[in-house]
């Protein structure tokens, strides 16, 4: 290589290792703000029942399925797949939940704000990459496959040296 291009690239692999090493924060920093945008919705509805079922029923326009149900079910994921996606604990089926939550909600309001439109395109980009990447290496899901090779390791079959 080339006097330019070899120092370009030690910057660039100091660069990539360092995203590398941030990448288990970025992760959790992102469940935790998507868990409490959903967990805080899903409070505020159930504080108020009666006026969530009123705004099921007369202000949203959820497809398929009848405004109760839309109300239970919606909450319900709004306050379950939060915990879910803050533990790491099925992270990609939490953040693929939310998903839906965030889809249904956008399409369910005839006349959504432009700015909300955007957050709900921000939270659905980052729930898109959870899904993708999965949670990251600080959740349970990562504690699980780890303690499951770990053991699995310890359960093999020692072989005698020169057998391959």
């Amino acid at each position: 290589m080339n006097r330019i291009a070899m120092p370009l690239q030690r910057t660039w692999c100091a660069i990539e290792h360092a995203l590398q090493t941030l990448q288990p924060a970025g992760a959790l920093a992102a469940r935790l703000y998507l868990a409490q945008v959903f967990f805080l919705a899903g409070l505020t509805k159930i504080r108020d029942w009666d006026t969530t079922l009123l705004l099921f029923t007369e202000e949203y326009q959820v497809p398929l399925l009848p405004p109760a149900w839309a109300a239970v079910s919606g909450t319900t994921g709004e306050l379950v797949l939060p915990v879910l996606l803050v533990l790491g604990l099925g992270g990609r089926f939490a953040a693929l939940g939310l998903s839906v939550v965030n889809a249904v909600a956008a399409i369910s309001l005839p006349d959504i704000a432009p700015a909300a439109w955007q957050q709900h395109l921000t939270w659905g980009a980052l729930l898109a990459a959870l899904a993708l990447s999965g949670p990251g290496s600080w959740s349970v899901d990562r504690l699980r496959t780890s303690l499951r090779r770990r053991g699995e390791a310890m359960a093999a079959p020692a072989r005698p040296p020169g057998m391959n």
